[in-house]
């Protein structure tokens, strides 16, 4: 399978994702969105996409000018039913393209909260291998919410977590994506400025990260075995 992984940052790429894709002898197309880049074929044309989260928030268009090309690329996924995973700014640039709100929170998530399936996530095949609840990294401002006729998979007491838009696009507010290396390179990159105490984030992240690492190969499997089969 040839999958295409948009990109929003230089510290925000596949990660833990382009092993999971390699290892099962899949590709992995890497578009850098915020360098200007562009798919170079029409969603139809891959087999997955990818979208990544991003320091950019969802109605940033007038300081990023690539979001608007890639909310239209995005309504083409989805009229186009190609299977797609959206990762936090992923999950709401889809549940824009859906038409959906996606609206600021009264605190950002930053750091591990906990995360419940709902019922539906049982008979899902991408949530279905997961526990019933588990703690999940989380770095955002903006919460995606559940679309328009899309079904809730994920919640906590701050609101919906992952949601699936028809048969074959997820959205998950967290990031399943992320290696250790990558939160440490994340909270050190704000200085003396962090949203959270760098130690207490990093310990965190030490104590979390196997087990969160897992939890993402799993994540993404099952994902890319739904892309097979569709």
């Amino acid at each position: 399978m040839d999958v295409l992984a948009l990109v929003h940052g230089d510290g925000g790429g596949p990660s833990l994702f382009g092993e999971v894709i390699q290892s099962r002898g899949d590709n992995i197309l890497e578009v850098h969105v915020h360098r200007g880049e562009r798919p170079e074929r029409p969603p139809g044309a891959y087999s997955a996409v990818l979208v990544l989260g991003g320091t950019a928030h969802p109605y940033e268009e007038k300081a990023y000018p690539w979001l608007g090309p890639e909310l239209e690329y995005l309504e083409l996924v989805l009229d186009e039913g190609v299977p797609a995973l959206g990762v936090c700014l992923g999950a709401e640039l889809f549940a824009r393209a859906a038409g959906g709100r996606v609206e600021r929170m009264p605190e950002p998530e930053i750091g591990w909260f906990a995360v419940e399936k709902t019922g539906a996530a049982e008979a899902d095949p991408v949530f279905s291998g997961l526990p019933p609840r588990f703690p999940s990294f989380q770095w955002h401002e903006y919460a995606a919410g559940v679309p328009p006729g899309a079904l809730a998979l994920a919640r906590n007491e701050k609101g919906p977590q992952a949601y699936r838009l028809g048969k074959a696009v997820w959205g998950v507010q967290f990031h399943p994506e992320v290696r250790f290396e990558q939160l440490v390179s994340w909270i050190r990159s704000y200085g003396a400025k962090a949203p959270v105490p760098p130690a207490a984030f990093i310990a965190d992240a030490e104590r979390h990260i196997a087990a969160w690492n897992d939890l993402g190969r799993t994540l993404c499997s099952g994902f890319l075995d739904a892309a097979a089969e569709a």
